[in-house]
């Protein structure tokens, strides 16, 4: 089940790195080419509400292989397609796929492991997420540079196949339980959510301001919210099943790991969309030679996973926790300040490899804390409410950063953001500009820094050990 996710993952940020050569293959505007991104966080973070409820109605195998079949074949579509507007749509069915997959890896674990070593099975899924995050731009680089962007997609059909006959084989068959589905809930969310990130990510386009006679964006994100308070009374007031049992929120730790990995989902996601526009259009790397940028990161993650998989059995999640937001938010304040068009390259790696270390202290632990103390009957429900905040963060995060690399440019480099459309390649930058795109772009990673040391504050809540 975990090569499935990693899988899933990967893809959440791998088009970072091959966002240049999408918007030149593609003839696009950099607003328009994240959207490959947004569509696939959105469509991945909608159902995972519903997804877990259904895991636990026909059983977690059985909607993880449906889910990795729809997954592996929209993979195969995005490969193939040759306009961005089809290309956005294959990611959608991705997200879809995606959504199905992800609830019943998790919810697998915490109905398999007692509570008492569900820290270390826990250990697996999370260093699972926080590799894989990390490890989509250097894959996406090599494979952009020695095959084409399109490689990105392609390499998922082989890897799909392999982990569907893998988890038919191996995947045990749980005990299901019967649940009804609440489609007002659903139709809720799912509008709310597209109102306030379609508002977020379109709204210095519009100068935040209309975008046809009677709508406007600040209206658009005003109505998202209101939605979004209509959803959750509506929760309080479904007796028999509702998508998300607020209830499970009386759990201290739940609540608090819950608003702590969408503020992780949310900085990781909007890290690497500036950071790989600069390395390429600033200093003109090679989509490899930028993904290598990020190799630090994922091996520092993947060393110190297993070691903090050990300790987050035995030391509080307050203490892990700070450690990770504290480290990593200061590691991308200093990374901005690396983001320049002549900053030494072993300075760049340093900055990098904090940001691994302090990531390896995030994911692993707040999985683990969340499901702690939840009841096995809630397991799917606790799943899908956990991964949809996860992603919630990350289609924040790249709406979020869409918005403030297109402010930025507006304000430092004009020229640049409007040369979108024109579909210039990646290294087209003249010399005389590569100073303000660069301040552009270190300005714009203050976004993700801001939500690391909000999460500094949010663990604080997390109850004192005894």
């Amino acid at each position: 089940m975990v090569i499935g996710f990693f899988m899933i993952l990967v893809d959440t940020t791998i088009v970072s790195v091959a966002t240049p050569a999408i918007r030149s293959a593609l003839q696009t505007d950099y607003n328009t080419v994240i959207w490959v991104t947004s569509a696939y966080l959105l469509a991945y973070a909608v159902p995972l509400l519903i997804t877990g409820r259904l895991g636990d109605r026909v059983g977690p195998k059985n909607v993880y292989l449906v889910g990795l079949a729809l997954f592996t074949l929209a993979s195969l579509w995005c490969a193939v397609t040759t306009t961005i507007e089809m290309l956005i749509v294959a990611r959608v069915f991705q997200g879809l796929g995606a959504s199905m997959m992800t609830p019943q890896t998790m919810a697998v674990i915490t109905r398999t492991f007692p509570p008492e070593s569900r820290g270390r099975a826990m250990a697996l899924w999370g260093a699972t997420a926080g590799v894989a995050t990390l490890v989509g731009p250097v894959l996406g680089g090599v494979l952009v540079d020695s095959a084409g962007w399109e490689w990105i997609f392609f390499v998922n059909v082989p890897v799909g196949i392999i982990g569907f006959a893998l988890a038919w084989r191996l995947v045990p068959r749980l005990e299901t339980h019967a649940r009804s589905f609440d489609w007002v809930g659903v139709v809720l969310s799912a509008a709310a959510m597209f109102l306030i990130v379609f508002g977020i990510q379109e709204g210095e386009r519009y100068d935040w301001g209309q975008i046809t006679g009677i709508v406007s964006v600040p209206a658009l994100i005003a109505l998202g919210l209101v939605v979004g308070a209509i959803f959750l009374w509506w929760q309080s007031r479904v007796r028999r099943e509702p998508l998300v049992p607020l209830q499970l929120f009386r759990e201290r730790n739940f609540s608090v790991s819950n608003a702590a990995i969408s503020m992780v989902s949310f900085s990781v996601t909007a890290m690497s969309f500036p950071f790989m526009l600069w390395a390429q259009t600033a200093r003109g790397w090679s989509p490899t030679e930028s993904g290598m940028l990020l190799i630090p990161m994922a091996v520092v993650t993947a060393a110190m996973a297993p070691i903090v998989g050990r300790w987050t059995d035995r030391v509080a999640p307050r203490l892990l926790a700070s450690i990770g937001f504290g480290v990593s938010g200061g590691s991308i304040l200093f990374m901005s300040q690396t983001v320049t068009p002549d900053s030494p390259v072993w300075l760049i790696l340093i900055a990098t490899a904090l940001v691994g270390f302090g990531n390896a202290f995030l994911w692993s632990p707040l999985a683990a804390t969340a499901t702690r103390r939840l009841p096995m009957v809630s397991a799917g429900a606790g799943s899908g409410v956990y991964n949809a905040t996860r992603q919630i963060g990350a289609v924040l995060g790249s709406a979020a950063i869409a918005a403030a690399i297109s402010s930025r440019l507006a304000a430092h480099l004009p020229q640049a953001a409007s040369a979108g459309s024109e579909g210039a390649g990646p290294t087209a930058l003249p010399p005389e500009a590569a100073e303000p795109f660069s301040t552009a772009m270190s300005q714009a990673l203050l976004v993700p820094a801001a939500a690391f040391l909000l999460g500094l504050l949010i663990v604080q809540f997390f109850p004192r050990p005894r």
